[in-house]
């Protein structure tokens, strides 16, 4: 039973970042007293099954790994369903994980960016190579596009940058060099 709640707390924060004295204690809160020890030596199972994945912060100014708190991303976004049947899914954090996983698939070492107040969704490098990649579900209204381009900003380097979005298929804008893909588009590139 203990192993399910965690399973069903991490799947519900998919792309959320999470430790593992955060997970015990919401789930203590909930009244399912469980010590930190036990539930990390639970995700370690799950990292060794593959059921899961983490994935750490990158430094993009300091350029350095940080180790403080992890996202995580599941193997099989159909698991969410099975699981998590009466709750509401957040597309959004699906959308993410399943860009996370074709990125894993490309050969590529993927971060989450760390930048001032803010966060670059994945950093992905291969050899010398470092692509930027934020998502999104939509970028229809001013804002979210605003919020989703803010980031790149902040990076003072020339790699490229991507914003992959569900809306508009195969209308591929560019805002001062950084491409907005569809991921479904970009999915078949």
């Amino acid at each position: 039973m203990t192993l399910e709640r965690i399973i069903k707390f991490m799947f519900d924060s998919i792309g959320s970042y999470l430790s593992i004295r955060k997970i015990a204690n919401t789930l203590t809160s909930m009244g399912h007293k469980i010590t930190p020890n036990t539930v990390e030596r639970y995700i370690n199972a799950l990292l060794d099954s593959l059921i899961i994945y983490d994935v750490s912060r990158f430094d993009i100014h300091g350029k350095e790994q940080l180790g403080s708190l992890k996202k995580y991303y599941i193997v099989d976004t159909g698991l969410i369903y099975h699981l998590l049947a009466s709750h509401k899914k957040d597309r959004g954090h699906i959308i993410e994980n399943i860009v996370y996983l074709e990125l894993l698939s490309r050969g590529y070492n993927v971060t989450v960016g760390s930048i001032p107040n803010g966060e670059i969704d994945f950093v992905a490098r291969k050899n010398n190579e470092i692509f930027y990649y934020q998502v999104s579900e939509t970028v229809l209204d001013e804002k979210t596009l605003e919020r989703e381009l803010k980031p790149f900003n902040k990076i003072n380097d020339h790699y490229p940058k991507f914003l992959l979005i569900m809306n508009e298929f195969g209308k591929n804008d560019n805002f001062n060099g950084i491409k907005q893909l569809n991921i479904l588009d970009w999915l078949l590139e």
